[in-house]
């Protein structure tokens, strides 16, 4: 199986506060496609952004990430239980979820692994979802700052995975019949500059860049170019784009 790459860990506080929460028709899509309510797995959770709002309408959610300090900042709920553990391999029972997500992590599973375990622990005619969102957009002037930091000062230090996220998942290995998916969802919100800061020192290159930089800090750089067009107190609309693969569980 491939070896687990710990991305996180060390940032985790930071990522649980700026990454952005997905929106309310995301998972109208989600439960639209999945016919039971009784247990769902969210499998790569990280701080437990989904599993919360899958809480609402499931009456049991196990939430599992490999990360312990991931989990460590998660939202507790009584019916979510969270459980340190690869996706690849875990000690669910068989045919139990109705529902199976990933969300922004299946890039970084064994592909065949873990759609073994997915036909292994989901119910016959359940749903697998998986979507990850793609480079944030702000405005013209932005952006182009924002895609020269993410093409040439951090992009050397991207795993190789992250090309997934470029290609939209088209690139991975789901091996389930799909369900037409929607293509213009997004995620919307007004950040000033300090929420864009904050969360481009989540990424995992830019942990990557100060592990080779003797701790130097690639954000403090565009921080610098970004003041001189966005002031410091202004809020500024920023979006994400969306996709999404939505699969047929059958075992």
């Amino acid at each position: 199986m491939k070896k687990f790459i710990d991305n996180f860990s060390i940032q985790s506080n930071t990522y649980k506060k700026y990454r952005p929460e997905y929106p309310t028709e995301l998972y109208q899509v989600i439960l639209a496609n999945t016919k039971g309510r009784s247990q769902c797995w969210d499998s790569g959770t990280g701080n437990g952004q989904v599993a919360k709002e899958l809480a609402k309408h499931f009456e049991k959610v196990y939430a599992t990430d490999p990360s312990e300090n991931q989990l460590i900042h998660a939202e507790k709920k009584q019916n979510i239980e969270y459980l340190v553990t690869r996706s690849e391999k875990t000690e669910f029972k068989e045919n139990q979820f109705d529902l199976i997500t990933v969300a922004q992590a299946i890039h970084w599973f064994d592909f065949k692994a873990f759609n073994t375990e997915v036909r292994r622990v989901g119910k016959n005619g359940g749903s697998l979802c998986v979507w990850g969102y793609g480079l944030l957009k702000v405005d013209k002037e932005i952006d182009k700052v924002i895609e020269e930091f993410y093409q040439y000062t951090v992009g050397p230090y991207w795993n190789e995975e992250r090309k997934h996220i470029d290609y939209r998942y088209e690139t991975i290995d789901f091996d389930f019949e799909e369900s037409e998916s929607p293509q213009n969802l997004k995620i919307a919100v007004g950040w000033n500059l300090e929420n864009l800061l904050g969360f481009l020192n989540s990424w995992s290159s830019v942990q990557h860049y100060k592990n080779a930089n003797n701790g130097s800090n690639p954000v403090a750089t565009i921080k610098e170019e970004l003041s001189k067009i966005w002031r410091k107190d202004e809020v500024k609309q920023v979006e994400f784009p969306v996709f999404m693969k939505i699969g047929l569980v059958e075992n």
